[in-house]
């Protein structure tokens, strides 16, 4: 699956919180949270590297995409991401909304979905270079 990523030079900690404040900036909110790695400790006793997905939802685009279909709720809300990443601070990837809305009449709401979570991500690698 295509991905729009970035990696910062932030704990995934820190990240998470730089995450939340870009999404935000971007119209986005976080509506669900998975830690992934908590979740296979506890169900099946298994040990994993961190790994936290954010569901991240922008409601007027949300809204317009239930509008054109209402199927659009099965890619909803973006999942966002967090993990360590392989030369130290945290990988950020987000479901490319182009990919997940292929249909020809979300081409326009998908670009403008895909262009505000990586303004949000690009954002992010300003504000974490700032901070380092």
């Amino acid at each position: 699956m295509q991905s729009i990523t970035t990696t910062v030079p932030l704990s995934l900690t820190e990240a998470e919180h730089a995450v939340r404040a870009a999404l935000a900036e971007q119209g986005f909110g976080v509506l669900t949270e998975i830690d992934v790695a908590a979740t296979l400790k506890a169900k099946l006793d298994v040990d994993r590297p961190p790994l936290k997905i954010l569901g991240a939802c922008n409601p007027a685009l949300a809204h317009r995409a239930l509008e054109i279909d209402p199927s659009t709720a099965l890619a909803l809300p973006c999942n966002v991401v967090l993990e360590p990443a392989a030369d130290g601070g945290t990988a950020v990837h987000v479901a490319d909304p182009r990919e997940l809305m292929a249909d020809p009449a979300m081409a326009e709401l998908a670009e403008q979905a895909a262009t505000k979570l990586r303004a949000a991500l690009d954002a992010l690698g300003r504000d974490a270079g700032a901070a380092s």
